[in-house]
This record gives structure tokens, C-alpha cells and sequence, in this order.
């Protein structure tokens, strides 16, 4: 039976890990590079990649430590928790998953620049409004022993920084995915800051070459590498908004022991603590959600579907309920921007789009259950 709760060595890591963040990356940092236009942080990812957090899921044949998806989710879970702005998702999670599928050289060589952290990725998937990769458009076509990439792609997170891109692309044999360099001929990024404070890329690909070489996998078999690189990238996702849930839910219980009215602490009002009860609830049950679906993805992944997508519907749905009661809780402040709360707001936002959003998931828990 799969574990709910964290190993030992799990929490240790979590304990190591909270320590590192809450000194280098807390909240009051993403306040000040938000005032700076700053997007990206290289200098947190290279002290990340010494940790060797970069390479979690990369083979140590590669240099990395090979620790598996519900360690990753523990990390994930834990930058949440102060909104550190990392590329930890789209390179050492979904870049690193998608390599491990392609036994060569090459994606050995790739492995290894992630882990050590001196390469970044980001994934061209969206195309549209909504998460949709089986309705991509953008096309390959056939130049002599290789392709010719034209279309445009939305909503690149780290798009705008990463060093290289997976590129989904529509070929005659079907869905294709190509690993090329960001800086290619042909290839137009065009970068807007996002609601939390990072930013994302729109990338236009005019007659982009891509060789043989370029492609990841088989062409026309894109999804046997995509659909766990997505399901991977959607559990650390699920985990990085819960730990938001938890950073939020934390403020907000300190706020109701220190904030008094009539002379009491708040928190002594058992209307307020009714609703602080149901939220720890509702953070407990995500978080052993998550846990499932990184150990699914451990030791099952291609039967992780279920647990990955019920993590990312629970857990988008927790951190809204989490922050709209942190607002709602700390009354008039929980509004301002002088108050940390917004970007915790802002952050669950994002996420609950990002890799597919409530709706697209729970349609995918219910059919899976047959409904």
C-alpha cells in the first residue's frame, strides 16, 4: 500500500530544505525583484543546483542523485511555501523526465548540463487558451532530412531565460517533440511579465531549421515522452501549490493569534477558528494526494494518470480556498499590496492554469472513475 505521509529521510529534507529557502529565497525577496523588474533569479539556481536539487531526478550516471518524484514534490512543496522563483519545474522536473526516455549520448550530455545547473529548459506546449497539447497547430514540415518549424506557442513559463526549448510540433506522422537551442535562427521570444511576478514567453517560430537530431524521441510519437514529462511537471506543480496552501494558511493563523479585538486574540472566535479548522483539513488531505501521486509516478507511472491529475485538481482548488481565506481572515490588510498575502494570491493563480487547470483535470479523474 502506497505511504501517505513522509518518510523519515523525506522530512529531513524538508526540515534542510526549509532552513536554505527561508534564509535565501523568502517572500520579501519576490517583493524586492518584483520592484527591481527582476524575473528570474540565476544566482538561487546555481546555489540550487550545488545542493544538488537541480539534478533530483537525473540518473547519478549522469551526476545526479536519482531521488525520484515524491522527493522532487517535497522540494516543490517547499519552495511553495515562499514562493521562491525557480526553473525547478520546467528543467530539473519536466526537461529531466522527458531526456530520461531517450537512452543516447545526447540526452545523457543534457542530463548532465541540468543536474550540474548550467542548462535551463522551458516547454512550448500551449497554443490556445487553454491547456490542449493534442491540439497543437504548429507545424513541421519536411526540408530534405529534416524540418521546417512554423507557428506560435503562449504561456512558455521560464521561456523567456531557458537555454533551450521542447518544442511540440505537428509533422505529417503525427505529434513530434524537438529539443532545440532557444537562441535559434528563426526563433522569436517575445517576453510579458505574469500577475506573480515571473514572467513567460510568447515564442514565434518562423521557418525554425530542426534536424534529425532535434527530435526527441520518435517522430510522430511525441506523447510516449510528453505524457510523462507532463504528468511529472503536474505532480511538482500540485506540490508547489500546496506548500503555497500551507505558506498561507501559516500567515494566517499567526495573524489570528496576534490580532485582537474587544481585547482577545481573534483566533479565540469560533467562527474564525471553524473556518481555520477546515482549511488545515483541506491542506492534510491535498497533501497526501500529492505524496500518492509522486510515489505513483515512483513506482507506477504508467498507471500515475488518476493520482496525478486528482493532486493538481486538489491542490488548485486548496490554494485557492487557502489565500482567499488568508485575504478574507486578515480583513482590510489582506487586500493591500504593502501585505504579503497578494503574492500568494497571484502565485495560485497562475498555477491553477499552468499544465492544465481545475476543469481539465477533474474531467480527467472522473472519466478515468468511469463517471
Amino acid at each position: 500500500m502506497t505511504k501517505l505521509v513522509k518518510t523519515e529521510e523525506e522530512l529531513m529534507l524538508a526540515d534542510a530544505a526549509r532552513g536554505f529557502l527561508d534564509q535565501t529565497a523568502p517572500v520579501s525577496k519576490l517583493r524586492a525583484m518584483r520592484d527591481a523588474g527582476e524575473t528570474h533569479d540565476p544566482a538561487l539556481w546555481a546555489e540550487m543546483a550545488q545542493m544538488g536539487w537541480a539534478g533530483v531526478l537525473v540518473p547519478e550516471a549522469q551526476g545526479g542523485s536519482d531521488m525520484g518524484h515524491a522527493v522532487a514534490g517535497v522540494l516543490a512543496g517547499e519552495m511553495g511555501k515562499t514562493l521562491a522563483v525557480t526553473p525547478f519545474i520546467s528543467t530539473a522536473v519536466m526537461a529531466a523526465t522527458a531526456l530520461r526516455q531517450v537512452a543516447d549520448d545526447r540526452a545523457f550530455a543534457a542530463l548532465q548540463a541540468i543536474a550540474t545547473g548550467e542548462r535551463t529548459y522551458a516547454l512550448a506546449i500551449d497554443e490556445g487558451r487553454k491547456f490542449a497539447p493534442d491540439k497543437t497547430t504548429l507545424a513541421a514540415t519536411k526540408d530534405g532530412n529534416g524540418f521546417r518549424l512554423n507557428g506560435d506557442k503562449s504561456f512558455v513559463v521560464d521561456g523567456g531565460f531557458a537555454d533551450r526549448l521542447l518544442v511540440l510540433a505537428q509533422a505529417d506522422e503525427g505529434l513530434t517533440l524537438f529539443d532545440i537551442p532557444a537562441d535559434r535562427e528563426g526563433v522569436e521570444r517575445s517576453v510579458s511579465d505574469m500577475i506573480d511576478a515571473r514572467s513567460s514567453a510568447r515564442i514565434r517560430f518562423v521557418d525554425v531549421e530542426a534536424t534529425g537530431e532535434d527530435v526527441l524521441g520518435t517522430v510522430g510519437d511525441a506523447m510516449e515522452i510528453l505524457r510523462p514529462t507532463l504528468e511529472a511537471g503536474q505532480a511538482a506543480l500540485a506540490a508547489e501549490a500546496a506548500g503555497l496552501a500551507a505558506g498561507a494558511f501559516g500567515m494566517t493563523v499567526e495573524y489570528l493569534k496576534e490580532r485582537k479585538q474587544f481585547g482577545v486574540p481573534i483566533g479565540a472566535f469560533q467562527a474564525l477558528q471553524h473556518r481555520a479548522a477546515h482549511l488545515w483539513c483541506e491542506t492534510e488531505v491535498t497533501s497526501s494526494a500529492i505524496l500518492h501521486a509522486g510515489r505513483m509516478l515512483d513506482e507506477n507511472p504508467k498507471d500515475a494518470t488518476l493520482a496525478v491529475s486528482l493532486a493538481k485538481a486538489r491542490a488548485t482548488k486548496t490554494a485557492k480556498l487557502a489565500v482567499m481565506e488568508g485575504v478574507q481572515m486578515h480583513g482590510g490588510i489582506g487586500m493591500t499590496d504593502a501585505f504579503d498575502m497578494g503574492f500568494y494570491m497571484k502565485r495560485a493563480r497562475v498555477s491553477a492554469e499552468w499544465l492544465g487547470d481545475y476543469s481539465y483535470h477533474a474531467e480527467i479523474v472522473a472519466g478515468l472513475r468511469g463517471f
